[in-house]
């Protein structure tokens, strides 16, 4: 049986790093899952085309709360396009359709690629992840977009 509380999950959920009210955010967004509740505030220091600092607050299931934790550490001091390109690496990992380079890119963060295995914990997987790459393209939107 595959479970989706990997040793990374559970000590990201046990002892967030990133889980405190950021001084003097640049920018913040919500995220919310209707589906189960979980909800944060993404807040980030932004610099000239860089992620300076990243945090959140807000509750939620432990593969939404450490997920996110672990994407707030995958994506400090990388710039936009780099966190855009871990953020969707994520999103297809978590679908199921990952590549190996998907997979390098990622980090710590592929330690989370069973719960592409369990449809009912996907969102919540998925919560930071979108709620970055929402933040990001109002900052610096996809061209054609």
């Amino acid at each position: 049986m595959t479970t989706v509380y990997s040793a990374a999950l559970m000590a990201h959920n046990a002892h967030p790093e990133y889980k405190y009210q950021l001084d003097c955010p640049t920018h913040t967004h919500e995220g919310v899952n209707p589906n189960c509740g979980d909800a944060i505030v993404l807040s980030a220091r932004l610099g000239e085309g860089v992620i300076e600092e990243v945090a959140f607050t807000g509750h939620g299931c432990a593969v939404s709360q450490a997920s996110t934790d672990i994407m707030a550490n995958e994506v400090t001091d990388c710039t936009f396009a780099e966190a855009k390109a871990k953020g969707r690496a994520f999103l297809r990992m978590i679908a199921g359709d990952a590549t190996d380079e998907d997979l390098a890119l990622l980090g710590e963060a592929a330690e989370l690629q069973s719960i592409s295995m369990m449809p009912a914990r996907v969102k919540c997987a998925e919560l930071g992840w979108r709620t970055l790459l929402a933040l990001l393209d109002e900052v610096e939107p996809e061209a054609g977009a």
